[in-house]
């Protein structure tokens, strides 16, 4: 037997639906390096740094650097 009663409407949240913030970081890059290299990166990490946001820092210092000489 079928029940044909209308599906009632499921309400998760009376807020109307919004986007969220575009991700800041959305490109992503696997990268190698010699050997010590994260050991060495931990000995300068600064109070809360990662070593993901080193070398954030790191290539953007750079690629700045190398626009400048371009320009």
């Amino acid at each position: 037997m079928r029940n044909n009663a209308p599906l009632a409407k499921k309400v998760i949240c009376d807020n109307p639906p919004r986007m969220g913030r575009p991700p800041q970081w959305s490109q992503n890059m696997q990268a190698r390096f010699r050997a010590g290299t994260f050991e060495r990166i931990a000995k300068v990490l600064a109070e809360g740094e990662d070593r993901t946001d080193l070398v954030r820092e790191a290539v953007e210092r750079e690629l700045e650097r190398r626009e400048k000489l371009k320009s």
